[in-house]
């Protein structure tokens, strides 16, 4: 049985093909204006990635804050129940979930059973949100995907105070006035994310094991200052890209309509 779960997010838009738990074939773009046009250009080509068509897909499930957009959905979850299902899927033992997303950062807190328990999100200050790392990228003239090692070449501590993104980003102005290195502005960027997002994890309790999904887990500084910040190891999520795991969470989502529809599971509500 082949499933797609597709996830529109403000920056990206991602979607997965599975088979039986499998992956088949994942693709990542950039968002488009409208979100109906980036989840028509990411579906097509997840689908060509995996040469099938979409009469061969028997459930898409869609995710994201675009979701109610995408045409080709049979159903949509949230993105915190679809992150909370795919990681659950890879790491049974995760019992906390960061995804720090385009617009917003998410915590996420799950019971013995993978179910959501708990959850708080931030969608009102782009401080602890990818957009934060992009606008600081484009100050420093550094390409967004180099940011994570270039920070890990610091060699002094630097604070950045300010957490409102206008004001941190006058502060970057000023310490590279100061002649101080890059790679020491773009540490001290991470650990000011870093300590934003953990203050929000730490709201609703940290339970380990803790993951990291969305696109801002793939970089290492940002992960790193996390896991100093919650003072706890976040676990790799291994062989599997942390940005498509709210593609892959609806996916799975997907496989489960199938297989009630098809009278082989029960439904669970």
């Amino acid at each position: 049985m082949i499933v797609a779960g597709c996830d529109i997010g403000s920056l990206t838009a991602k979607a997965v093909i599975m088979e039986n738990d499998k992956i088949l074939s994942h693709a990542v773009i950039r968002a488009k204006t409208r979100p109906s046009e980036s989840a028509d250009e990411v579906m097509e080509m997840v689908l060509a990635s995996a040469g099938l068509t979409m009469d061969d897909i028997a459930c898409v499930m869609g995710t994201g804050y675009g979701r109610e957009q995408i045409s080709f959905v049979d159903h949509v979850k949230s993105e915190i129940s679809c992150h909370a299902k795919a990681a659950w899927h890879v790491l049974p033992s995760v019992r906390m979930i960061i995804d720090i997303g385009g617009q917003d950062a998410k915590a996420t807190r799950l019971d013995d059973n993978g179910n959501v328990a708990r959850y708080i999100y931030n969608d009102k200050c782009a401080s602890g949100t990818g957009r934060f790392l992009e606008i600081m990228a484009d100050a420093l003239e550094v390409p967004l995907p180099e940011m994570g090692a270039m920070g890990e070449r610091s060699t002094e501590k630097l604070q950045i105070s300010n957490q409102c993104v206008i004001f941190a980003e006058t502060e970057v102005v000023s310490l590279v006035n100061e002649g101080k290195e890059t790679a020491d502005i773009v540490s001290a960027l991470h650990k000011a994310m870093a300590k934003r997002v953990a203050s929000l994890a730490k709201s609703i309790e940290v339970k380990e094991d803790v993951v990291m999904t969305g696109g801002v887990a793939k970089n290492s500084g940002v992960f790193k200052a996390l896991s100093e910040a919650l003072n706890v190891e976040i676990k790799s999520i291994k062989g599997i890209d942390p940005q498509i795991m709210g593609a892959m969470g609806a996916a799975l989502y997907a496989q489960e309509e199938a297989l009630e529809s098809n009278g082989e599971l029960k439904k669970t509500g």
